[in-house]
């Protein structure tokens, strides 16, 4: 699915009908609950997630737009590169042992390898079973949430490697537009290429 930004915070389209369906539909399910994301506190002022650059005041979303949202920081533990691998890996080959999802993420240091998992565990995307036998057998498999996000994942892979070929061309051809007239890249060292 594409989403294009109309302004920061908003879909486009459908996908914004759908999001404001989402929204009531919400809003009558907890009516009695206390607002959260980005709803006004009582005294008036922004809510945590108030304060981007898009949405509405008392909108009860949350906002990775928001400096102080919650979602922002979810957001940015999930985006970096080793976890989007090992999401993508767990969704394309399922259940693997530590060891099999270090040879299938190539260049993953056993260090932040665990770091990641441990982090995707936490935040209920990742499940670590311990099977008791000997030696014990640690296998990493998707929660239902982890799941839904692989596939997600695995489509920007997918676009990725389809567009790489673009984006190489385009690199070159902006480094080239934007040489220093000693030959070397905006920026780049004396020397370096």
């Amino acid at each position: 699915m594409t989403i294009q930004r109309q302004e920061p915070g908003r879909l486009a389209g459908r996908e914004q009908e759908q999001e404001q369906e989402l929204r009531r539909g919400r809003a009558s399910e907890s009516e009695s609950e206390e607002p959260r994301g980005r709803a006004a506190g009582s005294d008036g002022e922004p809510g945590p997630c108030e304060g981007g650059d898009g949405g509405e005041a008392g909108d009860p979303e949350f906002d990775v737009f928001g400096r102080f949202c919650p979602s922002r920081s979810m957001f940015a533990e999930l985006a970096d590169k080793w976890s989007l691998l090992i999401l993508m890996s767990l969704g394309e080959f399922g259940e693997q042992r530590f060891s099999e999802l270090q040879r299938g993420v190539g260049g993953v240091s056993r260090k932040m390898l665990t770091q990641s998992l441990r982090t995707l565990e936490r935040h209920g995307l990742v499940r670590r079973t311990v099977h008791p036998q000997t030696p014990p057998r640690v296998v990493y498999d998707l929660l239902p949430s982890g799941r839904d996000l692989a596939a997600l994942v695995a489509s920007f892979g997918h676009w990725t490697e389809l567009n790489t070929p673009g984006m190489l061309a385009a690199r070159e051809e902006f480094d080239q537009a934007h040489r220093d007239p000693d030959g070397t890249p905006d920026g780049a060292p004396q020397g370096a290429p």
